[in-house]
């Protein structure tokens, strides 16, 4: 060890590289998004969760119903939950208002994923307090860009 690196000085250049490390680790951290994919079609939630993980590098969890996606976002409180409409058993609308219901839950934006395209089908939807609604079939290379565009994400 040259003189003028003494102990002290060589426990500081670590502190200060681990430091650094924690900080760019922090920063990646904040930009992964945490996405909870609530449909009961299996090619859907394949498709979407291919699309945001490999070309977004997101981490998405699945749900193929309301009440398995009820149970996942209340473990994992995603960044924002993808939910399908016409689902069976619970549909899109009971399993919002089951979320809405829940302290663990009622935080999470909610965007609805539908084929219905009427506007009086989207007003409704805002009046009860989604976040947005991305119509069906969407392209799933640009799904990422609709996801942060309603939660005002900026560009992905």
């Amino acid at each position: 060890m040259p003189k003028f690196l003494t102990p002290m000085i060589a426990i500081d250049i670590v502190n200060t590289l681990f430091l650094s490390v924690y900080r760019i680790l922090e920063l990646v951290n904040k930009m992964t998004k945490y996405i909870l994919l609530i449909d009961d079609e299996d090619d859907i939630r394949e498709v979407a969760q291919i699309t945001l993980e490999y070309i977004l590098t997101w981490q998405v969890i699945t749900a193929s119903s309301g009440q398995e996606g009820l149970f996942k976002a209340r473990e994992e409180q995603p960044d924002v939950i993808l939910l399908d409409v016409m689902m069976p058993e619970w549909d899109g609308l009971m399993t919002f208002q089951k979320l809405q219901a829940d302290p663990k839950t009622q935080q999470i934006p909610v965007i609805l994923l539908t084929a219905q395209v009427q506007t009086h089908k989207h007003r409704k939807f805002a009046e009860l307090g989604v976040s947005g609604v991305i119509t069906k079939p969407f392209d799933p290379l640009n799904l990422g860009n609709l996801v942060a565009q309603i939660l005002d994400w900026g560009r992905v």
